[in-house]
């Protein structure tokens, strides 16, 4: 994988752009208003308001050049792509937590939309690296902070 590319899926593009779009229309026009009232309560040395409203644009404005550069770069892995007989970017994947003899599902994702609150782990976290190129059966050994972490992957699958 090129160092510069940003690995998404089909999902995780669309909410990139969804984010960008929210920002660059909605989100822009209102930090307008808000600077404009600011401005409008004088002496902007001492006026909270306003540089409050500055930095929440400054925020935003980095925000937006940062969701840029990753659809630029994007490289999009599609359901098509995907090989049922081994864990890539994409895969669904259940596993069976060896020390506490408990199912566990995640998909494998990209950096950039990973979020293990809705089960979705970067293919660069320990977890991820471990399970790429895995197959059904196969036990995974994952060095992490509280120790070392046996998992038993029981299916790959595409959803």
């Amino acid at each position: 994988m090129n160092k510069d590319e940003v690995i998404l899926t089909q999902e995780g593009l669309e909410q990139i752009e969804e984010e960008l779009n929210e920002l660059k229309t909605v989100r822009r026009k209102e930090l307008a208003e808000r600077l404009k009232v600011a401005i409008s309560y004088g002496d902007l040395k001492e006026n909270s308001e306003y540089h409050s409203a500055k930095d929440d644009q400054s925020h935003m404005e980095t925000r937006i050049l940062v969701l840029e550069r990753m659809i630029k770069r994007a490289r999009v892995v599609s359901a098509d792509s995907v090989d049922l007989n081994e864990v890539g970017v994409g895969s669904y994947v259940i596993l069976n937590d060896i020390e506490f003899a408990e199912r566990i599902e995640y998909r494998i994702v990209g950096p950039a939309e990973a979020n293990v609150a809705e089960s979705k782990i970067s293919y660069e976290s320990p977890l991820g690296k471990g399970l790429l190129g895995k197959k059904v059966g196969d036990i995974i050994n994952v060095n992490a902070p509280m120790g070392n972490l046996q998992y038993e992957l029981l299916e790959i699958k595409m959803i």
